[in-house]
């Protein structure tokens, strides 16, 4: 029987290296936890960067996925499907935008909202051929395609992979004035996330989203939202930028939209934006695949019958308390919204998120001093009161 280093060394022989996971090797899940191929249990703390909201391996979206697994999993888009339709209607009928376009990935979905506004700002708002700009937030994290790297401010990200696509200004996040002064004739777009997930689940101070969707009204500009993490749930609301009573022109979704099934994502908006595309200008062969749109359509019907927004802001509440007041001299903050947490040390946090590990809850550090905590969103208080004390140990390490 092969042992957890047997598929460690396997992988790091035979796999690119561009990952740096924890040295646990899962071989089933179920809910919210996981276990490894030695049999030991985990409470997952990432979902998979939520990914897997409705919990690992819903029993819902499992037989949506195995009964239309059966009959076809996929046409192309030469052909239409009894699955896409359904899909394209739930999902207006949830987020009230009259429209969606399905992709795969997310990085797919934010590089079709990028096409998007940019030809949005040619045929509507009349900016000149090729001279579109989009205005993005430092520390941003929207994608590591070619293009999204270009705007990405992380060096990792970029410095071994130019030259880097034009047209796109970086600004402060969290700064309304910023975006104000960076706005010209040829802004098409200004996309933000409402809250950093990969750069530490940074909260933009209140308000901030309010004025950049009314900055952007006012000056004929469309704000995207990439709901990508924070989305579906996650927060506390449908999406993020709903704590601020904000509608975005374009909303991104993916991750949860599959349940962690099945690679899916979406872009959202109206007719008079999404009705721009015309045939053969944006595609994909596996974008609304019936196996996907019917996969979606039941992590979809999850996230409404179970509650899981409201789940989310009640729990979330309650475990943000509990770790706010764990006492650790290595603790600088804890923040966050819903079941979307972040405790930031103030020394490198990938020895806690070991620690956590032989305790036996999975975390992972970001930006090297976060540790993030946003397990499922079918959590109950049982199994956050069961973590607490394991997380106060780690904290406490010397």
């Amino acid at each position: 029987m092969m042992k957890t280093q047997d598929f460690i060394e396997i992988e790091e022989k035979y796999g690119a290296h561009n990952y740096h996971p924890l040295d646990v090797v899962i071989e089933k899940a179920e809910g919210v936890w996981v276990y490894d191929v030695e049999g030991k249990r985990y409470l997952d703390c990432l979902s998979a960067y939520s990914a897997v909201n409705q919990g690992h391996v819903h029993p819902e979206i499992l037989k949506a996925l195995l009964d239309q697994a059966k009959r076809v999993t996929l046409t192309s888009r030469a052909f239409r499907n009894d699955q896409l339709p359904l899909l394209y209607k739930e999902l207006s009928e949830m987020t009230c935008y009259e429209m969606s376009l399905p992709m795969n990935s997310g990085a797919e979905a934010v590089e079709t909202a990028v096409k998007l506004a940019r030809k949005w700002a040619y045929v509507v708002k009349k900016v000149p051929r090729h001279q579109a700009e989009i205005i993005v937030a430092g520390n941003n994290f929207h994608g590591r395609t070619t293009t999204i790297i270009s705007f990405s401010t992380e060096p990792s990200y970029r410095d071994d992979f130019g030259p880097f696509t034009p047209g796109f200004v970086v600004v402060d996040y969290g700064n309304v004035e910023a975006v104000e002064k960076a706005i010209n004739a040829n802004t098409a777009a200004v996309m933000l996330e409402p809250i950093q997930g990969e750069a530490g689940v940074i909260i933009p101070p209140d308000g901030y989203l309010k004025k950049v969707a009314e900055l952007c009204k006012r000056n004929n500009v469309l704000f995207v939202a990439d709901e990508i993490q924070t989305g579906l749930c996650r927060t506390g609301k449908l999406f993020a930028a709903h704590h601020e009573d904000v509608r975005a022109d374009i909303t991104i979704v993916g991750k949860a939209l599959s349940g962690g099934f099945y690679p899916v994502s979406a872009v959202l908006a109206d007719m008079p934006i999404l009705g721009l595309f015309q045939p053969g200008e944006h595609g994909s062969t596996f974008g609304g695949n019936p196996l996907a749109a019917a996969v979606a359509r039941a992590s979809l019907k999850v996230l409404r019958e179970e509650k899981l927004a409201e789940r989310a802001s009640e729990l979330g509440t309650y475990f943000l308390e509990q770790l706010s007041e764990i006492p650790s001299p290595h603790v600088k903050e804890v923040r966050g919204r819903g079941l979307l947490i972040a405790v930031e040390l103030n020394t490198k946090a990938r020895r806690f998120c070991e620690a956590l590990k032989e305790r036996g809850i999975l975390a992972k550090e970001t930006h090297d001093n976060v540790i993030r905590f946003a397990p499922p969103l079918v959590i109950d208080k049982e199994t956050i009161d069961w973590a607490l004390p394991a997380i106060r140990e780690a904290l406490n390490l010397p």
